[in-house]
């Protein structure tokens, strides 16, 4: 593996999980206090969103590990799709990643050779 290619795969990126997101107007934030409950557009058993640089990538389900929170990965997309998503701008529904942008699919061939 190339050294360059070494140092890209290190590089850290933000990973998210997230539950829900919905809009509220700013009078209904300006109000929020301690004790407040703020309903989420998802059932409780439905999976959750795994993002990186705020791009979904996969699914999970919430899981307990030890005292913390964990997520069980239920899908996530292959390498190319991946790396798309590290390189590319956000789209509506997230996973179906455009084409990768010029430049990852060289890091996806080194990657991936025998595909």
């Amino acid at each position: 593996m190339p050294a360059d290619l070494h140092s890209i795969l290190r590089i850290e990126v933000p990973l998210i999980v997230q539950v829900a997101s919905r809009k509220m107007p700013v009078e209904d934030v300006l109000k929020l206090s301690p004790g407040a409950i703020i309903e989420l557009p998802k059932l409780a058993d439905e999976e959750l969103e795994i993002m990186v640089a705020n791009k979904q990538i996969g699914l999970g389900n919430a899981v307990k590990v030890g005292e913390n929170f964990g997520v069980r990965v239920t899908y996530v997309g292959d390498v190319r799709q991946r790396i798309a998503a590290l390189g590319s701008a956000p789209e509506e529904g997230g996973i179906e990643a455009p084409a990768a942008p010029p430049g990852t699919e060289g890091i996806a061939e080194q990657l991936l050779p025998e595909q």
